[in-house]
């Protein structure tokens, strides 16, 4: 079979520990717990993503950073060049993906025994790689995600960082964000649900009752 994905190895984690941890359906908010096992780096490893994409018993690590300005916030719909083909034509409110071996370096201070830094390093990358901001950001982790109503999820764990920005500052980057800009989170929840992705729906009824 090819290689859609080039080889691509991408950090992931078991779901026996997830189960161990406490499994959810939805989001949590205990962040702190659960993400300091998953990324101590005797719980985690990195794996072929054309394996791990149609193995459940491997959670994929994913950063989803959600742009917040007053009552809107970012939204793009996924076009045919996204990496995840199974959410083309989707409309997401998440900027992020996989946490990659290029993403773990050697930082001065970083506890060896554990994969924050790494993390962190990921989601600084993907976000210079899908959009442009105009502003320092912060992104600060909100809650965690798990929907294993579908394919996808089954095979994913979401980590929804939340971004307050002073102004609408963010443009897309990458060709795979198409019809991109910032919506009333009413808007969303209400006449356009249909539109969203299931991880969308769940973060932004998260982020609207925070």
């Amino acid at each position: 079979m090819e290689d859609r994905y080039k080889g691509e190895k991408i950090l992931v984690f078991s779901k026996k520990l997830f189960d161990e941890l406490g499994y959810f359906n939805g989001t949590s908010g205990e962040t702190e717990r659960y993400m300091g096992e998953i990324l101590k780096k005797e719980n985690n490893h990195f794996h072929l993503r054309i394996d791990a994409e149609n193995d459940p018993s491997l959670k994929q690590i994913i950063p989803y950073v959600v742009f917040k300005h007053n009552d809107t916030v970012f939204s793009y719909v996924r076009g045919k060049k996204a990496g995840e083909t199974r959410l083309v034509g989707n409309r997401s409110i998440g900027i992020g993906g996989h946490v990659n071996p290029i993403d773990r370096k050697d930082l001065d201070g970083s506890d060896e025994s554990e994969d924050f830094p790494t993390y962190i390093e990921a989601v600084k990358r993907e976000i210079s790689e899908e959009v442009i901001v105009d502003e320092d950001i912060e992104p600060v982790i909100v809650a965690l995600l798990n929907d294993d109503s579908n394919e996808v999820g089954k095979v994913h764990f979401g980590v929804i960082h939340l971004c307050e920005l002073s102004s609408p500052s963010v443009k897309k980057r990458e060709q795979q964000i198409t019809e991109s800009g910032f919506l009333p989170i009413k808007e969303l929840l209400e006449k356009r649900n249909d539109e969203l992705e299931s991880w969308s729906k769940i973060a932004l009824k998260f982020i609207a009752e925070m």
